[in-house]
This record gives C-alpha cells, structure tokens and sequence, in this order.
C-alpha cells in the first residue's frame, strides 16, 4: 500500500483530455495494486496566463515540489500567440524545468508491433523493429542562453546563444551511460562537434567520462548524419544522448517513424529524490482539442514511466505497459495511428474516451 500526491497539470488544448485519461488509469491501477494516488490539480500555460496573468504562477511551482510526481499535459495554442516571448504559455516549461531542477529528459521512441504498418519507412527497415531511449539535455544550451533583439551590421537582428558548460554535460552524459547500461549496452552521442565550440566541449566531455563505463560502446554521430541514419537504419540505434535543441528535434522525428506523435511519452528528471514531470511530447493540438479524437496512449505511457522512475511501482508501471500492446494487438486505433493499408474490418476507430476505456479494461483484468 502506498499514498502517493501527484501534482496534475492538465494545461491547454488537448491537455485536459488525456490529463483525465491519466488520472482514471492511475485510479485504476491504484484499485488493482492497493495504492492511493492523492492529487493536486494546478495552473499552467496559457489558461494560466489567463486566470492569473502569468504562464507558471509560484503556487503552482511551489505545489509540484511538494510532490512526488508531476503530470504535464500540455500547453500553448493560437489565441497566446501574440504575447512576447517571456509571457507566453510555453515559458511555464521552461519555468517547471528550471525550478524542479530537471536536466534530464528521457523519450522512448518504440514501435509497437501491432502498429508497423503506420511506420513511414520502407517495410524491410520497419519490421526489424525500433527501439530507442533518446536522452535529451534539458536545462541548457541554445533554450536557456542569452538571447535578445540588437542593431546588427545589416540592420535589425535576433540572437540566441548557446553555451554548454562541463558540468551540465557530464551530468546528462553520466545519465545516459546508466541508462544504457541497463539496455544494450551501446550510447550514440549527437553534436555538431565539426562546427560549434559547444559541441566540442560535449564531445571531449562525453569521451572523458565513457572511460568510467568501460561495457558501454559510445559512437558519434553529426547531427546532420544522426537525423539520415535514424531513417535509414533506426535499429542500430538503442540511447542517444544529445543536447537540448537537437534532442527536442531528433525525438519528434522519431516519433513520426513509430507511428504517430500520439505514441511517444516521456519524463524529465533531476536529483535522485527530487519529483520528475512526465508529459506527452505531443503538444496541446489546439486544432483537435474538445472533439474526443485525440491519442491518449503517450499519456498513459507517461504515467507507466512515472510509476516506474518516480514512484518506484515498475510492476504497475509493467501492467500499464501490457495493456496498451493488448488494446493495440485486438485493433483499436485513434485517428492518428489508423493504418489504411490494414483491412478496416481488422481495425476500431477509437476516440480518446473509448481507447482510454479500452486500457482500463485490460488493466483492471490483470
């Protein structure tokens, strides 16, 4: 038995949907393992801005440090559009990253079986399976440099800088040789060592540091060359740690090839000890929001990833897990994931009520 206090962010768009999903699989899971999951539902991005003037209001910040865990849905849409950049609905994740100290954020890109039919490659790549553990720098580089607006040598100009230092690199880097470690042993670092200063202080710091791994093989690729290769050969890849801006970059272009955007989950994580923010990677969609049709299945993975890393439950992180690949495996599709070349008897169009039931269904069976 366990009491856990979840800080839920339902946010903007899509948010509040698979923000619900979210708490009725916990609900569920807490029910079949003999948990109780407490939460504190919280203010942020552009419903925030709205409600209190600003994007990442402090007790909203102060709450989920009280956590054990935090829920993101998603945030911004269209009508925030005109705000400058530092009042806008996407600073408040930069603000959650920054004052929850979380560096590291982990994107698994997988394709589940039942759905190599909506991977874009050519079937002879697909079928041999995709299975990648991306390692994002979080609280660094080119987001979170100086940036501003100035009188250049052409006239009016932007700038945004980005700077790296030792210790933020050894961090992540350290983090992605214990990842993997526990997988296949193999780690592909991403820069752009040939061109910016930046990358190389990652590239000397990542091959400093793998001399404490010795059982794991570290290769690098240019990011340029990274972004080919995960089209052209995405099975030689297991974790790939890389910067903030090319991490951010990277893991959607791997969640296109799985399938969908809707699929891909993830956790951003800090200090042993400190709460880590689970979200979906995919947006708040502001285009499909309220119409019960987005995918709620990157949400649910998001919390079987915060069962297992923050609240240390990988048996019910495990039993989420089995229950999304059966509810795929017996044909339910939300629109996004629907694959035409599959016999539309052999497939259930789900909205996002209807796949969230599905999973509970299965959850609840064991």
């Amino acid at each position: 038995m366990g009491d856990f206090k979840i800080a839920l962010i339902p946010g903007d768009g899509i948010g509040p949907e698979v923000s619900n999903a979210v708490r009725q699989i916990l609900d569920v899971t807490g029910s079949r393992f003999g948990h109780n999951f407490h939460y504190d539902e919280l203010l942020a991005g552009g419903i925030a801005i709205d409600a209190t003037g600003q994007p990442l209001p402090e007790a909203t910040l102060a709450g989920c440090q009280k956590s054990d865990a935090v829920f993101l849905g998603a945030v911004g849409g269209p009508q925030w559009d005109h705000l400058p950049g530092d009042s806008r609905p996407e600073k408040a994740l930069l603000g959650l990253r920054s004052g929850l100290g979380l560096y590291g954020n982990l994107r698994p890109a997988i394709l589940y079986q039942p759905l190599s039919g909506a991977c874009p490659l050519h079937p002879a790549i697909a079928e041999k399976g995709i299975d990648i553990l991306f390692v994002r720098e979080l609280t660094g580089g080119m987001y979170f440099g100086d940036n501003g607006r100035r009188e250049g040598k052409l006239g009016p100009e932007a700038y945004d800088t980005e700077a790296y230092s030792v210790l933020e690199v050894e961090r992540i880097g350290r983090m992605a040789f214990e990842l993997a470690a526990q997988r296949k042993n193999k780690l592909t670092s991403v820069d752009k060592a040939n061109v910016l200063e930046s990358s190389r202080l990652w590239r000397e710091t990542m091959i400093r540091i793998s001399k404490d791994y010795p059982g794991v093989a570290l290769d690098h690729l240019y990011v340029d060359n990274a972004s080919m290769q995960l089209i052209a050969r995405p099975d030689d890849f297991d974790v790939v740690v890389t910067t903030n801006m090319f991490g951010d970059i990277l893991s959607d272009e791997a969640a296109m090839i799985t399938g969908s955007i809707g699929m891909l989950p993830s956790a951003s994580l800090g200090a042993p000890g400190s709460p880590g923010m689970y979200e979906p990677i995919h947006g708040s969609a502001p285009d499909i929001a309220g119409q019960d049709i987005a995918n709620p299945l990157a949400s649910i993975l998001s919390a079987a990833m915060m069962l297992r890393l923050s609240l240390n439950l990988p048996k019910e992180a495990a039993a989420v897990e089995s229950a999304v690949t059966h509810v795929l495996a017996d044909g339910y599709r939300t629109r996004d994931i629907m694959d035409k070349r599959q016999a539309e008897s052999d497939l259930t169009c789900a909205g996002t009520q209807e796949m969230t039931r599905q999973v509970i269904e299965r959850l609840s069976q064991g």
